[in-house]
């Protein structure tokens, strides 16, 4: 850095940390924090990739205390060139830069992994809400759905309540599809007329839904959501009376910390003509996010949301080694992908020519 302005050293420590703030990848952090020894006690010192996760992830707020695993919990050892502040400080620095990428770079897929509990069944096992985990309305050749019992109110709701991949979950998506009763006379669509998703975390511990016949009304002499820290509730969204897979975008990406999502069925529109009750049917439920990897884990410190954050550093090695011996296997001989570059190379080099722009250097070795 001699010879060159160093903002850093230059401006106040606020107008820097102003700078630095514009930032919003935390891959970025982390190259800054590479430039100096300065400039790295700089972005540690203000718990930058801290401040950045919280930016973007403002459930990340209710984490009490940071623990890095290694087999065994390890607390931070103080070490005679440097602080326990210090320590505290680079653990932050580490574990909320992968948190944030993590976040921000894991796979879109499908977050739900059990079904907990459903606010009535009208035929258990058989319309059971484990029934809404399997895609579409028919496995093997039978009904696959899962129902409401009867009302002949057609204000009152229905929830179903499932159990996600991981206790942190990054969600975008909530899909909902109805399910229509073809083996009915006219083909009715049981839908809701709205949905309104809800995610948070358990109080007390929860067993998940199984087919032991268990689901009854005893089982919902007490209300299920007394056990459940809601920590966020979705607007609401109309739902059409059509056996499709409906989507429904939440406004924002939202950060689940527990693992539970329950997916309110606000009002009936559909009659059964056998006994002239209101009835909601749903034949399957998805939910699209990024779920975090094993690297990460959380421990529900008390009814207010507190939690503990786990990071397992020999987690994120394992992952990344089985990536790239994965990506090893997938991929062409180095030969036959430095041929396909230069095919490319060329290509480029003679578009470029007759499009008058003249030839450029090619970079054989260039990636995809």
């Amino acid at each position: 850095m001699e010879g060159c302005g160093d903002f850093v050293q230059c401006l106040l420590p606020d107008m820097s940390i102003k700078i630095l703030s514009c930032l919003d990848d935390p891959s970025d952090l982390i190259r800054v924090s590479a430039v100096s020894s300065s400039w790295r006690q700089f972005v540690i010192g203000n718990d930058l990739c801290k401040h950045l996760c919280l930016r973007r992830f403002p459930e990340i707020s209710s984490v009490g205390n940071m623990i890095e695993v290694e087999n065994t919990v390890l607390p931070v050892v103080s070490q005679p060139e440097k602080s326990t502040e210090w320590l505290c400080l680079e653990r932050n620095h580490r574990v909320y830069a992968f948190l944030s990428r993590g976040l921000s770079n894991c796979m879109t897929e499908d977050c739900l992994i059990d079904a907990i509990h459903a606010s009535s069944t009208d035929n258990y096992p058989e319309e059971s809400i484990l029934n809404t985990l399997k895609p579409g309305d028919r496995v093997e050749r039978r009904a696959s759905y899962w129902s409401s019992g009867g009302q002949s109110d057609p204000t009152v709701p229905e929830t179903l309540t499932y159990k996600l991949i991981s206790k942190l979950c990054l969600i975008s998506e909530i899909h909902v599809q109805p399910f229509q009763a073809y083996f009915q006379f006219g083909f009715p669509i049981y839908s809701a007329k709205a949905v309104r998703f809800r995610v948070g975390h358990p109080n007390v511990k929860i067993d998940v839904e199984s087919d032991n016949g268990q689901e009854s009304v005893a089982g919902q002499a007490r209300s299920f959501s007394d056990k459940v820290v809601w920590t966020y509730t979705s607007p609401e969204f109309p739902l059409v009376q059509d056996n499709i897979l409906q989507k429904f975008k939440l406004p924002e990406p939202v950060l689940c910390i527990g693992g539970i999502l329950q997916v309110e069925l606000l009002g009936r529109v559909q009659k059964q003509q056998l006994d002239g009750l209101y009835y909601i049917c749903v034949s399957h439920v998805q939910v699209v996010g990024r779920p975090l990897l094993s690297t990460f884990d959380v421990d529900i410190l008390d009814e207010s949301g507190k939690c503990s954050l786990k990071y397992c550093p020999k987690e994120r090695l394992l992952c990344e080694s089985s990536n790239k011996s994965t990506k090893g296997e997938s991929s062409s001989p180095p030969r036959f992908h430095r041929f396909r570059a230069s095919l490319r190379g060329w290509e480029q080099m003679i578009l470029s020519t007759l499009l008058g722009a003249g030839a450029g250097v090619v970079d054989d070795d260039s990636d995809d």
